[in-house]
């Protein structure tokens, strides 16, 4: 297991079924990089013109669960889907550099053809999900897991009763975190769990025991 999830063991204060606190983990929307294979890590891209379409249908269909605010990873791609989501629901924005994409060294740029011509043996890692810091100088999962978790967790920490809030991160980041979250095995989150698509979502609730995922991959 990765940790203790949050509140297990004991019923949070105040807490009732009736008034289940919830976090909407949001893949941000595509970026012309996604579209083309690349890798971005922490490059800083922008929407296309395709992702903000996406992020505004997300947005919308969010808007149902009456999110009181929104936390975004301060790359372009994801704080630009989170203000679409914020504007929508009448709620502020906040950023935080904890919730990043996995940095992923010297693959950044590099087309998934490409990474998988020069770096075989990673990519053969990645097919038995194992861990591993990406492009040599980037971070492993672990990393990840230790970062965005901690995020996670501070912003749950200040939820009230009852209360929704939508973190807007990315693909490997947003399975780390989630996984940290609910006390599942880094390595099988990795195989069991897909990828979340551009604008899909993980809509997490907090029970008796701690955080269940409820939904995965939810979609406008």
């Amino acid at each position: 297991m990765t940790g203790r999830p949050l509140g297990a063991g004991e019923a949070t204060s105040g807490q009732t079924l009736t008034s289940p606190r919830r976090l909407i983990v949001l893949r941000h929307g595509q970026t012309e990089h996604n579209a083309k294979g690349i890798w971005q890590g922490q490059l800083d891209t922008q929407l296309s013109s395709r992702g903000h379409e996406q992020a505004r249908a997300a947005a919308a269909a969010l808007t149902r669960l009456g999110p009181t605010r929104v936390v975004a990873s301060d790359l372009a791609r994801a704080a630009e889907t989170g203000r679409d989501v914020a504007d929508a629901c009448g709620v502020e924005l906040a950023l935080d550099a904890r919730l990043r994409e996995i940095h992923v060294g010297e693959w950044s740029g590099l087309t998934s053809d490409e990474v998988r011509e020069r770096y075989p043996e990673a990519q053969d890692m990645l097919l038995r999900g194992e861990d591993f810091r990406r492009g040599g100088s980037g971070e492993s999962v672990a990393d990840v897991a230790a970062r965005a978790g901690e995020a996670a967790r501070a912003v749950a920490e200040s939820m009230q009763p009852g209360q929704a809030v939508v973190i807007a991160t990315h693909g490997v980041a947003a399975r780390a975190l989630v996984a940290d979250l609910v006390g599942l095995d880094q390595q099988l989150a990795w195989t069991v769990l897909g990828s979340l698509g551009n604008c899909h979502w993980a809509e997490l609730v907090e029970g008796r025991i701690g955080w269940r995922i409820q939904t995965w991959n939810s979609h406008a």
